[in-house]
């Protein structure tokens, strides 16, 4: 078996789609990247995601041997993604038409939805698809943080837990989600291990570097502008770090920042801190920017309450730059605590405020933990390594024969 047909389902990640927005984060970096990397190896892959514009072409190619397939479900604009299940059996009833004619070798379910569309499209073809399903967040994980500010539908962790005896394979991002897999009911021979990857050509050492003034520490924040990813923490670490700035790159896009709700509450917050001005909040960013800005950073910060996997992390350590994060999720298989940065309670500011005096004042540490950021993320986490890896288990599960017949 050589090359396959992969069809990847993201109901709503484009990978398309500008990044920092409400529901634009790092799914949709997985899931480009993971289809760049497997045409690499031969496979001719379609994304299929849900259209949310109006003037989006049916298909648009990524790259060579990828294609982009736009799914008419539900209005062509913008819907939140908690508010998308709705729209599900009509997504579902495209992918059935599709598999019907031409039916791929294996077929990778994005999050909870994407799953629920593509059992639901198998069911009743005379010859369905092998599926995998990557959840990227769990819905009890998400209850079990957020409680009642919890959004997503209330079916969600039904649907989850009868996901996981409807699919081929379980793939989960870390040895964290595993354990909540398994925690779960789901059996462990589903379950194969598999992290995000980083792209190491984009994300590396050597490169253009954001501008910054000699006078103060930089650290660097990015991600969607929502609580749970703990810039909170961080604004509230800087109090007692003065000679340190804090950059946070994520959100809305910076002329939209005023009319932002969690950018006013952040802004807030460090005005009361009394660090307005060494916090800066750039508002979303253009992916090429990303790296310039991470290398110019002394640590990124990375403390959120909870995290399935984390993708910054991996590109903050491809930079050579130290990780201040949270011991949650997949930073515990991707950073190594005291070796390419700092694992530290999540909702902690002290804890982040002492694990940045630890990595600031020591320029010979801080060299030395980025330069095992570099070797980690190039040994374990290059997309070649997990395109590769990803690839391997498409190829066993689409020699198998799984079952479509278990009740949910």
């Amino acid at each position: 078996m050589t090359g396959l047909r992969i069809d990847l389902v993201s109901e709503h990640a484009s990978p398309l789609a500008a990044l920092g927005g409400a529901d634009a984060g790092g799914q949709n970096v997985h899931v480009a990247a993971l289809a760049r990397g497997l045409a690499e190896r031969g496979c001719e892959v379609t994304v299929l995601t849900r259209s949310d514009g109006p003037g989006l072409p049916p298909r648009v190619e990524l790259g060579p041997g990828v294609t982009v397939e736009h799914v008419v479900a539900g209005p062509r604009a913008p819907v939140p993604k908690d508010e998308l299940f709705p729209h599900m059996p009509a997504f579902a009833a495209h992918l059935r038409r599709r598999w019907r004619t031409a039916g791929p070798d294996v077929v990778h379910a994005h999050f909870w939805m994407s799953g629920w569309a593509a059992v639901r499209a198998a069911e009743g073809l005379a010859d369905p698809p092998p599926l995998a399903l990557t959840f990227h967040a769990l819905g009890a994980v998400k209850r079990r943080h957020q409680g009642a500010a919890d959004t997503s539908p209330p079916s969600r962790l039904a649907v989850e837990s009868g996901l996981l005896h409807r699919v081929g394979q379980v793939i989960a991002t870390c040895s964290d989600e595993r354990a909540e897999l398994t925690a779960l009911g789901c059996p462990p021979g589903r379950i194969t291990v598999i992290p995000c990857g980083v792209d190491v050509s984009a994300f590396r050492p050597d490169g253009p570097v954001a501008g910054r003034g000699p006078a103060r520490q930089r650290l660097v924040a990015i991600g969607r502008l929502v609580p749970r990813k703990g810039v909170d923490d961080a604004i509230r670490a800087l109090a007692g770090l003065p000679d340190a700035e804090l950059i946070v790159a994520g959100g809305p896009p910076p002329g939209s920042l005023a009319g932002d709700p969690e950018a006013a509450r952040l802004t807030g917050l460090a005005r009361r801190h009394g660090v307005t001005d060494r916090v800066r909040l750039l508002g979303a960013l253009d992916r090429a920017a990303v790296p310039p800005l991470l290398r110019s950073a002394d640590a990124v910060v990375c403390v959120p309450w909870y995290e399935p996997f984390g993708i910054v992390p991996l590109e903050a350590m491809a930079c050579g730059v130290p990780v201040i994060g949270s011991a949650v999720g997949g930073l515990l298989d991707s950073v190594a605590d005291g070796a390419t940065g700092v694992l530290v309670p999540p909702r902690d500011p002290r804890a982040v405020r002492a694990a940045a005096r630890w990595v600031l004042d020591d320029p010979e540490r801080r060299r030395r933990l980025g330069e095992a950021g570099v070797a980690r993320a190039r040994r374990l986490f290059g997309w070649p390594h997990v395109a590769a890896r990803t690839l391997d288990t498409y190829r066993a599960l689409a020699a198998g024969s799984p079952s479509w017949a278990v009740p949910a």
